[in-house]
């Protein structure tokens, strides 16, 4: 089962910022964590990670620079700045308020499956 579209973008900003503030990463391989950690349910594209990666630069929510990888290819790597680590707490605080409401609210209403 894939994800709406609406909830990848709603999702994508908490996913990336968590990653980033473990530590500095390179694109892909935001695309292959988010791929195990959801246990392949959810594939993101490049399409879809590097328009949400140049925003949230935009906002100076984090920051990026070229550099060459041990394997010798050039890449962009991301880091999260000291606003975006903010912007994550909020996020945070935002999502688990949406999941404890979601969940009180499933568990009065029997699932129709």
């Amino acid at each position: 089962m894939s994800q709406s579209k609406e909830l990848v973008a709603a999702s994508a900003t908490p996913m990336i910022l968590s990653i980033l503030s473990r530590g500095e990463t390179y694109g892909y391989a935001i695309i292959r964590e988010i791929r195990e950690v959801s246990d392949t349910q959810i594939e993101w594209t490049d399409g879809m990670l590097y328009p949400v990666l140049r925003r949230l630069e935009k906002q100076r929510l984090l920051e990026s620079a070229w550099r060459v990888a041990e394997s010798g290819k050039k890449r962009r790597y991301y880091r999260i700045k000291k606003s975006g680590r903010a912007a994550l707490s909020e996020q945070r605080t935002q999502w688990q308020l949406t999941n404890r409401v979601l969940s009180k609210l499933w568990k009065e209403t029997p699932c129709l499956t």
